[in-house]
This record gives C-alpha cells, sequence and structure tokens, in this order.
C-alpha cells in the first residue's frame, strides 16, 4: 500500500516529470521557429519582391508547369502505391513468422539510411536499357530509365518507409479478439478485413501516405539520375529551382518554392482532415 500512496501524494502535489506547460511550449515554439518557420518565411519574403506579373510569369511558364505536372502527379502515385503495398508489407511483418523476417525488416529501413544519390544511380543501373531490369523491359516497349514511370519508382522507393513503419505499430496494437469474434459470427476473411481491421488501420495509412507523399515532393537526389531531365517530358520540380539558383535567378527559384509549398501544405491539411475525420468515425462506431 506504501507505493500507491507515494504516487497518490505526488500527483496531488503537482509533481511533474518535465517543467511546466508553459515552459514547454515556449521551447517547442522556439525550437520550431528556428528551424521551420524562419527559414520557411524566408521564402515568402524573397517572393514578395517579385511584382505579381514578375511573380505569375515566373511559376506559370509551359516548362516549370511540365514540372508541377509531373512533380506532383509522380509523388500522388509513388504515395498510393505504398500506402496498397506497404500496407501490405506491415501485415506480413507483423503478422506471420517466416526465415529471414529481421532481414526483411531491416531492409525497409534502407532508403532511410541509403545516400539519395547512391539510390538514384542504383536504380538508373537496373532499369536502364542495359540494367539487369531494364534489358527485359525494353524489348516489351516498356522503357523505364529516363521517363516519368523511372521518376515514379525512384519516388516509391524513398517512400516505402514511411507508410511501413506508420502502419506497423498499429497491427501490432489491434486487438486480433475482435477478429476472432467476428470469425466466430461467421464474417469471412474480406468482411473481417473491411469491417474489422480495415478501419484500424485507416488513419495510419492516411498519415503514411501523407508523409510519403510529402517526402516524395523534395526529392532530388535519387530522381535526378533515372529521370534523365528532359525539358517537358522528365524534368521536376526541385531541378527547376536548382536551374534557377544557378542562373542567379533567385527570386525565381524562391517563387517556384512558393508554390510547391502551398500545394503541399494544402494537400497534407487536407489529408489530415481527411484522417481526423476518420479516426472520429471509428470513435463513435466503437462506441
Amino acid at each position: 500500500m506504501h507505493v500507491p500512496t507515494v504516487a497518490i501524494t505526488n500527483q496531488q502535489s503537482g509533481f511533474r516529470v518535465m517543467p511546466g506547460f508553459n515552459l514547454s511550449l515556449g521551447f517547442a515554439i522556439f525550437y520550431l521557429t528556428l528551424i521551420v518557420l524562419i527559414p520557411l518565411s524566408a521564402v515568402f519574403l524573397k517572393t514578395f519582391t517579385m511584382s505579381w506579373d514578375a511573380f505569375w510569369t515566373a511559376v506559370s511558364s509551359e516548362r516549370v508547369v511540365a514540372s508541377y505536372k509531373l512533380t506532383f502527379g509522380a509523388s500522388l502515385i509513388g504515395a498510393a502505391i505504398n500506402a496498397v503495398f506497404g500496407g501490405i508489407v506491415a501485415w506480413v511483418l507483423v503478422r506471420y513468422a517466416f526465415p529471414g523476417k529481421k532481414i526483411i525488416n531491416a531492409l525497409v529501413d534502407l532508403p532511410f539510411a541509403l545516400p539519395t544519390a547512391v539510390a538514384g544511380i542504383a536504380l538508373t543501373a537496373l532499369y536502364s536499357s542495359n540494367g539487369w531490369i531494364g534489358r527485359y523491359l525494353e524489348p516489351l516497349g516498356i522503357k523505364v530509365a529516363f521517363t516519368p514511370l523511372g521518376v515514379v519508382i525512384a519516388l516509391t522507393f524513398i517512400g516505402l518507409p514511411f507508410v511501413v513503419r506508420t502502419v506497423q505499430p498499429v497491427l501490432e496494437e489491434a486487438e486480433r479478439e475482435l477478429e476472432e469474434a467476428a470469425a466466430s459470427l461467421g464474417a469471412s476473411h474480406w468482411q473481417t478485413f473491411t469491417r474489422v481491421v480495415f478501419p484500424t488501420i485507416l488513419p495510419a495509412l492516411l498519415t503514411g501516405f501523407a508523409l510519403a507523399f510529402a517526402r516524395a515532393t523534395g526529392e532530388y537526389g535519387s530522381v535526378i539520375f533515372i529521370a534523365g531531365n528532359l525539358p517537358m517530358v522528365s524534368e521536376i520540380t526541385p531541378l527547376m529551382i536548382i536551374t534557377k539558383l544557378e542562373q542567379y535567378d533567385y527570386t525565381g527559384a524562391t517563387a517556384i518554392a512558393t508554390v510547391m509549398l502551398v500545394v503541399s501544405f494544402m494537400l497534407l491539411l487536407t489529408i489530415n482532415l481527411l484522417q481526423a475525420w476518420t479516426r472520429k468515425r471509428g470513435t463513435r462506431e466503437r462506441k
């Protein structure tokens, strides 16, 4: 009885392991301001030095618009692919025991640790016309390297860990008794998955999708080699920003970066709102 008494006494006396709310919030805001808000504010402030006509000319040229379509389109496709197959990988790693499981589990994190330039070179070597995989695809009329398809593959590669590592802990904590109860009531495997498992992991899937998409929109190193950087075909927006900087067109570079920031933020905000709605709906259904 002595230990609970001490715990209650500490709680009643206002004891906290961490500092108080005001101090913790102050440190958090200071850190976010220093690391995130100030750099982003510099981008917007530099953009505001341009006139509206100059800004519109910089962000709406045909070449830049083509890079937007490729960057955001390939990022969405890559994130969607990872949402499906990353979820399957997480399911296998959590629900099954098999030889080499620890090795596969470690390989999932490889895109995190591998330098992006190395990933780009490796993918190009694999999918080029004389690569290990590309040599078999090209006779079938499927060209990967130096095409938008290569960009999608590269962005899928770097986004996989975000989905797997987001869904994996949710599956580990899921109550299998609910699945067993559904099966005992005569539910099929598909009904159990769609009505019991999927609603549980959907918020995590949406989070992984958002993280993979955000990571892909700003990716440069792994894409630059396999894309081929053909104007109007396989040129990504980060490359357009680098090109502007190399031409000492700093305002043009920040204008393009501002568009990417705004569009990415709006998409992420939409996904987060959808995730919150899905979680709230699942909570109401469980009640």
